[in-house]
């Protein structure tokens, strides 16, 4: 059995005293991992943990009692998911020692079905978490917020420049699909636009998410594993993070996207990554990451088990196409008034074919009247194949 104890060392700081808290903060319903006890986490739906883990990374580790942590304790939330604080993760001698902790920290929670929330670390600890994933032998859909794709060159070491590029290079390799949310195209080459589009993976542009943030709601529906680095976000918004930028996310909507993630039945990891806290003198990044967190839990808690649609509480729709050969099959919750695209594909198992649901918007129902095959459809359709 493994021992999920010995990977954690207890939250370092006094400040963490229960009695510190009104009874509706987060800090008073959290079981957090202190000197006195570790945390009965099988009962957690949500588990938090800290990674210092920057070796990859310009950004750096602080010895210092995490900020993110004061922030999030101190906000407050009705009907709260149930949740414990592992606290920081003891990382080996070497690297590659390090990454497999993360990997078997990871396995275990999400095998328990408990969706770990990492908050600090490079963005290339995601490396790890898609190995946790292959441990479990489970296809894996990442969606990463970033300004830029992380490919990398192909003898670069893993680091938060080249972590995307070894999961592509990782054998044998479960990754179903992979979707950027709001690269900047000043940092993206054309040529990686294009290795994307051939393995039918998505890159949604910044100024596209931004005109219509809900359009990210159906990329998440679909994801397992979000990857959010911060530096996705304007500087002015999350100053602590040495790869910041003019341009980005604001806050707000850095915030509405972690509550579709919330919403999100099949997302069951997340890490917010590159935040450095010794460039956070004011605590204004540290109380942006607790309020994405905040969001993320409120998403959570409006969970409508909707993983797959439930086509018996559905309205159906069939759009046909000119040939009369081909239709698109359209599902839209009564529950939820959320929708799904039906994508024939081939069983292994029963040889016979089966469907997939991928999740999507009234747009490309839409686009399909119109007579087009969206192309989530086609990218879908292409991978099963």
């Amino acid at each position: 059995m493994f021992d999920l104890k010995s990977c954690f060392y207890p939250i370092e700081n006094d400040l963490f005293e229960k009695s510190d808290w009104f009874t509706t903060q987060i800090g008073s319903n959290i079981d957090f991992h202190s000197t006195e006890k570790f945390p009965d986490f099988k009962f957690a739906e949500v588990a938090f943990l800290s990674i210092n883990e920057y070796e990859g990374s310009d950004n750096s580790l602080s010895n210092k009692p995490c900020k993110i942590r004061k922030e999030l304790y101190e906000l407050h939330i009705d009907n709260s998911p149930r949740i414990c604080d592992l606290g920081n993760l003891k990382l080996a001698d070497n690297r590659k020692e390090s990454f497999k902790i993360i990997e078997n920290v990871c396995k275990e929670l999400i095998f328990n079905g408990i969706i770990p929330v990492i908050i600090k670390g490079g963005q290339d600890i995601s490396y790890a978490v898609y190995k946790s994933y292959s441990g479990l032998k489970k296809n894996l859909s990442i969606s990463v917020v970033d300004n830029c794709f992380d490919i990398g060159h192909e003898k670069d070491m893993l680091s938060n420049k080249s972590f995307f590029g070894k999961i592509l290079s990782t054998k044998p390799n479960t990754l179903f699909n992979y979707s950027n949310i709001g690269y900047q195209s000043f940092y993206v080459s054309n040529i990686a636009l294009e290795m994307l589009d051939s393995l039918s993976f998505d890159a949604i542009r910044l100024g596209d998410v931004k005109a219509s943030i809900s359009s990210v709601e159906p990329i998440l529906r679909n994801t397992d594993f979000l990857s959010f680095d911060l530096s996705s976000i304007q500087n002015i918004f999350a100053p602590a993070n040495r790869y910041g930028s003019p341009n980005g996310f604001n806050g707000e909507e850095a915030c509405q996207i972690m509550r579709y993630a919330g919403i999100s039945d099949k997302l069951s990891c997340l890490a917010i990554s590159e935040y450095d806290q010794d460039l956070d003198i004011h605590n204004q990044t540290a109380k942006l990451i607790s309020q994405m967190i905040w969001y993320f839990l409120l998403g959570y808690r409006s969970r409508k088990n909707e993983l797959n649609p439930n086509v018996k509480n559905c309205i159906k729709y069939t759009v046909s196409f000119e040939d009369g050969k081909n239709e698109i099959v359209f599902y839209k919750s009564n529950l939820s008034g959320r929708w799904w695209m039906g994508v024939p594909f081939k069983s292994d198992i029963k040889n016979q074919l089966d469907c997939y649901y991928v999740a999507c918007s009234y747009l490309d129902y839409e686009i399909a009247n119109k007579g087009e095959v969206p192309e989530k459809w086609i990218k879908t359709f292409n991978k099963l194949s």
